[in-house]
Formats: C-alpha cells, sequence, structure tokens
C-alpha cells in the first residue's frame, strides 16, 4: 500500500498540472503565444539549467560501478533504436515515428528517479549513476530520432541523409549543451558557488511547470482519440513491455535493491516532458508525444506498483 501511496503521490500531481494548464487555457488565462514563449524558454533554458546542476552535482568518485553504467547505456542504447525501427516499418504516417520511439523509450528518471528510490531506501542510491548513464544518452538519441524524423526532413527524404548536419543538430540542442556544460564540474569535482547555485536552481524549478501547463493547454481530447492506438502501443511499451524485456536480464546480471529499482525507473518511469518540448521545437508530431507522456502519467502508478511487487515478492529489493 506504501508504495502504491508513494507511485500516486509521485504521478497524480503532474497529471493535475496538466489539467490546470486546460484549465488555464478554457478560461482564457493563457493563448497559444504563451504557450509558444513558454516552450521556448523550457527548452532553451530551464531544461538544460536543470541538466547542467543534475550532471554537475554528481560524485562520479565514489561508489563507481562500471557494469551498472555499462548495462544501462547498452540498455538505453538497444530500447531506443529498437523502438525507432519497428515504428519506422510499421507507423504509416512516418511523421509519427520520432514521437512514437521517443515516447516509447525515454523516460522521466531525473525528476521521478530520485524521490522514488529516496523513499524506498532513504538516499538515492544507484539513481545518481543511473542519470549519468542514461539521460545524456536520451537526450543524444532523441535528438538524433527527432531529427531525421521531422517533417522538414522527410520533405527531403529522397536526398542523401545529411550525417553532418546531424551531429551538428545535436551539439546545437541546448539540452546536450546543459549536460556537457555540466560534466566537467561532476568529473574535476568544481563546486559551483552558493550564489550560482541557487540563482540557477530557481531558473530551473521552473522547466517542469512551464512543460506540464503547456502540455495541459494544447491537449485535446479529439487529438486523443484520433491517434488513441499509437498513443495507446507506445504507453504499453514504455510502462509494460520494456519492464518486461529488460528487468529479468538485470536480475539475471545480479542487480538488487537499488540498482534494481534504478533501472527499473530507466525503463518504466512516465515518459519525460521534455520530450513534448522536443517534438514541438523540433517539428515533430508533439501531438502524439503530449498523448503518450498523458497516458504514461496517468497510468504509472499502477504500473509501478505492480512491479514493485512483483520484485518484493520475489526478494530482490
Amino acid at each position: 500500500m506504501s508504495s502504491f501511496i508513494f507511485a500516486l503521490n509521485s504521478t497524480l500531481p503532474v497529471f493535475l498540472v496538466i489539467l490546470v494548464g486546460r484549465f488555464f487555457m478554457r478560461v482564457a488565462i493563457i493563448n497559444e503565444e504563451w504557450t509558444r514563449i513558454s516552450d521556448r524558454m523550457a527548452f532553451k533554458y530551464a531544461l538544460p539549467i536543470v541538466l547542467f546542476l543534475d550532471i554537475a552535482k554528481m560524485d562520479i568518485h565514489k561508489d563507481m560501478d562500471m557494469t551498472f553504467i555499462i548495462f544501462c547505456m547498452v540498455s538505453t542504447t538497444v530500447m531506443f533504436f529498437f523502438i525507432y525501427i519497428l515504428a519506422r516499418i510499421f507507423l504509416k504516417d512516418k511523421t509519427m515515428v520520432g514521437s512514437f520511439a521517443q515516447g516509447a523509450a525515454r523516460g522521466s528518471a531525473a525528476i521521478l528517479g530520485i524521490p522514488f528510490v529516496t523513499n524506498i531506501y532513504g538516499d538515492a542510491g544507484m539513481i545518481p549513476l543511473m542519470i549519468l548513464a542514461a539521460v545524456p544518452l536520451f537526450n543524444a538519441y532523441s535528438v538524433i530520432i527527432l531529427t531525421i524524423s521531422s517533417r522538414r526532413f522527410l520533405a527531403g527524404s529522397k536526398t542523401r541523409i545529411q550525417y553532418k548536419e546531424i551531429v551538428k543538430s545535436i551539439f546545437k540542442n541546448p539540452l546536450i549543451r546543459g549536460i556537457l556544460i555540466g560534466f566537467p564540474f561532476c568529473i574535476f569535482g568544481i563546486s559551483i558557488p552558493p550564489i550560482l547555485d541557487k540563482s540557477l536552481t530557481s531558473i530551473g524549478s521552473m522547466a517542469v511547470p512551464l512543460m506540464l501547463i503547456s502540455i495541459g493547454a494544447d491537449f485535446r481530447m479529439s487529438d486523443l482519440t484520433a491517434k488513441f492506438k499509437p498513443s495507446v502501443v507506445a504507453s504499453s511499451i514504455k510502462l509494460v513491455f520494456l519492464p518486461l524485456v529488460v528487468l529479468p536480464i538485470a536480475i539475471y546480471m545480479g542487480f538488487r535493491e537499488s540498482a534494481l529499482i534504478a533501472i527499473l525507473v530507466m525503463l518504466g518511469a512516465p515518459s519525460a516532458v521534455s520530450g513534448y518540448i522536443m517534438s514541438k521545437a523540433m517539428d515533430n508530431d508533439y501531438v502524439l508525444m503530449s498523448n503518450i507522456v498523458v497516458m504514461t502519467t496517468l497510468f504509472s502508478s499502477v504500473t509501478f506498483t505492480f512491479w514493485i511487487f512483483i520484485l518484493r515478492y520475489m526478494g530482490l529489493i
């Protein structure tokens, strides 16, 4: 019951803020121009600051587990591109491919992971290492997939793929820049001055509310109905299929306790809200991405409770 209550406390507040965004739009407190500006603010400034702080404050020299890090990196790589290939094969509307693949693979590990593990074990456990291993790849692979699946790119799909442009777009991405700037602080143990730290934290704290309100403002029930099937399939892959396939491998490799919970968060957390901003900013199907975020957020309390129950019943956590 405690795990169920915690899952509700982790996911329902997010969903309620989305509903608040929809309410604000209906009563004309905000409009489409507001969502455009807030999306830009979140994508170019607030989110990169959040990622910079997450990476910069990690202590990679303490309790370093290279086996765990490599497992997270390999799992992330395989699941991203396996889902992308399946989406390219089976989705008739190719403009959906980028958002479908990102929504089915990329979870809100940084936002949900630390409070979830802390609630169970009293500290962050292996979550920081998982973030270090997986979150940069989440963003890099998302940029690659969204770039080659964008409407602009597909419009010229008969031409040769410009790999230099893809690499360039990755390093021009504000989220990737935030992560890269954070690495020297992490590796060399550079402390951020308290005044700067508090200022950046204040700016970064705007990211999630801005994104959630914007999702709610852009959400249309008719859109959910129109794209219900791909949203359900992507959500099922994210919440059920990935944990079902990868967790047994992690268990076989000997991961237990907080390491196993960290892997569960990496696999089965709700689709990242930042993915919606990226889909919209990079000319992909942001309506589909919004629907996947809403669905996975809504149902993750149920699926998380189920996976936690199974792992506890097996004596693994």
